[in-house]
């Protein structure tokens, strides 16, 4: 095993026991980058508790934050984490601590068998989209929580020579905040057959899936989906695709209907070169026409995604999915000439993002808390440009929500939102990142983001607005100061708007 970096780590969070259990690192070299850090933080803001003007409270917050960042690649073994705790010490109340995490791996144990993904995340989330959302530096409002969850998933996959590649996996996932919010829990079997006959050029695939879902609030869920679907290329351009098969979701829905059926779709992949594609369907369901996009392009300094998906889902399967992968795919291509070393790009790439989205991950959209199902429309659009000097982020996202089961599960959830407010929902929003090197030592950073939501059921709109700008100084080969300022914008049509500026200096240290 080559080692380039052997320091010894903080303790390890509770969360990554599982990761490190499950991941004995298979019989082949691998590299580790491991990046111990410590950030001093003194900050100022003139309304710590996002209250409506006459009641801001202003308060000096100073944060000692030790984190952690480790970048593991190999031929069978890939790993990141990204872990650091924060201690926040208040001039005016009283002290708090936080974690942040952001870990995953996927190991090859058993070399074109056996195979195993695992994850883990520990973040800070609104509980509804209405009302004070989170600020990473200010303290906790009663409208968020920290919400954990953790991913494993075993899979034995194998080709069959020219018949079919075969796959088999179990996924368990969790969801919790601590208390009676939010714990659910979900056991998943599936079962993926493709091949690819030799004559033609076209493919074919099937797969079964089940799914078993415990909420605390809730009675077992079942879902249960098969299908089956062919790939016909008509040129090197061109290609058809189409798909059939039954489903059943397990829940009650609040139409009476039953949420189950034969579904099918019909669609066409066109890839005219190497650097762009564009995948579109169209088809039915249960509950009605559906519709989807994935396309990308990519030219030498900046690529493009756009998306669009009609799905039912659930909170908790949205928090599962916590992360930019869309935006950290785009930069990875961009930097691979700026930076060739894969974990240097990673840790890159994840500090920008933590900048670049001042209203969280998502790119606009805010993943609340709930026990309902939903039928979710996403439509997403992100770009991405990045020179040796400058990196520019963007992205687009909206979303609409139709609750499909009852609301008064979620009643104790959001005691101070309008009933029957999340019936229906829509989001707009979007983030613009861009850093500017200024010089080898120095750099610029701005970021902006808007996320609003509409109730549809009622009339309420909310509007949530960051601004903030800063400049990086190296003052030596592992220490890096920073001062930042922010100007953060709520309104609301139900009263409760506030306005918040805050003012911080950064001193971090690199071990």
């Amino acid at each position: 095993m080559a080692i380039t970096t052997s320091r010894r780590a903080p303790p390890t969070p509770p969360l990554l026991s599982l990761l490190l259990l499950l991941l004995p690192a298979p019989a082949c070299a691998v590299d580790w980058l491991v990046q111990p850090s410590l950030r001093l933080r003194e900050s100022y803001t003139d309304n710590a508790l996002r209250a409506p003007p006459g009641q801001a409270q202003s308060d000096f917050i100073t944060e000692i934050a030790p984190a952690i960042a480790l970048v593991g690649s190999g031929p069978r073994l890939r790993v990141h984490l990204d872990y650091s705790w924060h201690k926040l010490l208040y001039l005016r109340r009283a002290d708090t601590d936080q974690h942040q995490l952001d870990a995953g791996a996927d190991a090859e144990l058993v070399k074109d068998w056996f195979f195993v993904d695992a994850a883990a995340g520990v973040s800070r989330r609104s509980i509804s989209p209405f009302g004070p959302q989170v600020i990473d530096d200010l303290p906790g409002t009663q409208n968020e929580s920290t919400v954990r969850t953790t991913s494993i998933s075993p899979y034995m996959r194998h080709r069959f020579r020219s018949l079919a590649t075969a796959e088999l996996r179990y996924t368990r996932n969790t969801v919790d905040s601590g208390g009676d919010l939010l714990s659910v829990h979900s056991d998943e079997a599936q079962l993926l057959l493709s091949g690819e006959p030799r004559a033609g050029g076209w493919t074919w695939n099937a797969s079964y899936d089940v799914r078993r879902t415990q909420d605390s609030k809730l009675a077992t869920q079942r879902m249960e989906r098969g299908s089956a679907g062919l790939r016909y290329p008509f040129s090197s351009k061109w290609a058809a695709t189409a798909s059939a098969g039954t489903e059943k979701e397990g829940y009650e829905s609040s139409s009476g209907k039953a949420p189950q059926g034969r579904f099918w779709t019909l669609g066409g992949v066109w890839t005219p070169s190497p650097r762009t594609s564009v995948a579109f369907s169209t088809g039915k369901r249960f509950f009605g026409h559906t519709y989807s996009l994935d396309a990308s392009f990519m030219q030498r300094h900046t690529s493009w995604q756009a998306s669009y998906s009609e799905n039912i889902t659930t909170m908790p399967a949205q928090f599962m999915r916590l992360g930019n992968r869309d935006a950290a795919a785009l930069l990875d291509q961009l930097w691979r000439g700026i930076f060739p070393n894969a974990m240097d790009r990673r840790l890159r790439i994840n500090a920008f993002l933590r900048y670049a989205n001042g209203l969280g991950p998502e790119l606009g959209a805010i993943n609340y808390f709930s026990h309902r199902y939903f039928l979710q429309k996403q439509a997403k659009l992100t770009m991405a440009r990045a020179t040796a000097k400058s990196t520019l982020l963007v992205g687009i996202t909206a979303v609409d929500r139709t609750a499909q089961t009852a609301s008064g599960i979620d009643s104790g959830l959001l005691p101070d939102v309008e009933f029957g407010s999340e019936d229906r929902t829509r989001q707009i929003g979007g983030n613009v990142g861009w850093s500017w090197q200024a010089s080898s030592r120095s750099s610029v950073n701005v970021s902006a983001g808007y996320a609003g939501t509409r109730s549809l059921s009622t009339t309420r709109r909310d509007g949530n607005a960051t601004v903030t700008a800063g400049y990086t100084r190296i003052l030596q080969r592992k220490v890096t100061a920073s001062i930042d300022l922010r100007h953060t914008l709520h309104t609301s049509n139900r009263g409760g708007g506030y306005r918040e500026n805050g003012v911080s200096a950064t001193l971090t240290m690199q071990f």
